[in-house]
């Protein structure tokens, strides 16, 4: 019998020697059940080494490493009591960004579909100091205590017929209320894997990454939306639909004004 899967890493460190002040660990997407092991001709993980190259031109001159976390199984693989693979996963990928670089360096956790909602479980991990989810396969089942006292970024475009834009709203809603800094934002006309508009997901990405490293400047309307916390943001964050003095202001957020 063949030996199982093990997760692995890609790694685009900054060239020249240059020396790593902070880690972008970045997990792709993936199916609700599979424990076929991930290949790199698989589209989600794929998708996602195109994003990593692109960010590691501006993470690199910023002293950036930018991670790529490959998982063991393509499945959330969710069982009673336990942790979904893709988290468990990602827990192995910090203690090795951990291991590498130092458990000082800050990181910044980057996922898409399955990938953001793994991020956003474990937006309490040690070392890490935000999140940026794309399109993330949130539920109404998925908690938000390990968004407590974090910043968070998303984005989903509203075409998307994988995952739910109003499931990622309805959790950036309870997350803000349970003390969350949370900026989302909306793409119109996009769907699910990113091949449009794909500037604007890059946007997002670096200006979300190294804006949350502090090696660049978070763009205001993020900043704006980050001090919408706790009871003033979500008291009326139930009545998802009214205008922008409910719980929803800076959660609908147009991609293009970065």
């Amino acid at each position: 019998m063949p030996a199982a899967a093990q997760p692995s890493l890609t790694t685009l460190a900054p060239a020249g020697g240059v020396a790593v002040r902070a880690v972008v660990l970045m997990l792709h997407g993936g199916q609700a059940d599979s424990f076929e092991p991930v290949q790199r001709r698989n589209g989600s993980w794929w998708r996602m080494a195109l994003l990593q190259r692109e960010l590691a031109g501006p993470a690199g001159a910023a002293g950036v490493a930018v991670e790529l976390l490959r998982y063991a199984a393509r499945g959330w693989n969710a069982v009673p009591g336990g942790e979904p693979d893709p988290v468990r996963d990602g827990r192995w990928a910090l203690s090795q960004v951990a291991e590498r670089y130092g458990d000082a360096v800050p990181v910044v956790l980057v996922g898409h579909s399955m990938g953001g909602r793994a991020v956003c479980a474990l937006a309490d991990a040690p070392g890490v100091c935000g999140v940026v989810a794309l399109a993330p396969w949130l539920t109404s089942k998925d908690p938000v205590d390990p968004a407590r006292g974090q910043r968070l970024v998303l984005a989903h475009g509203l075409n998307d017929r994988w995952t739910s834009p109003q499931a990622s709203l309805d959790w950036s809603v309870r997350a803000r209320a349970a003390s969350a800094q949370v900026a989302r934002f909306e793409l119109p006309g996009v769907g699910h894997f990113m091949f449009a508009r794909t500037g604007q997901w890059n946007a997002i990405v670096r200006r979300g990454a190294l804006g949350l490293l502090g090696l660049e400047p978070l763009p205001t309307v993020v900043e704006e939306a980050f001090s919408l916390t706790g009871a003033a943001a979500g008291a009326e964050g139930g009545q998802l639909r009214q205008q922008v003095t409910t719980g929803e202001q800076g959660l609908r957020l147009p991609a293009g004004v970065l």
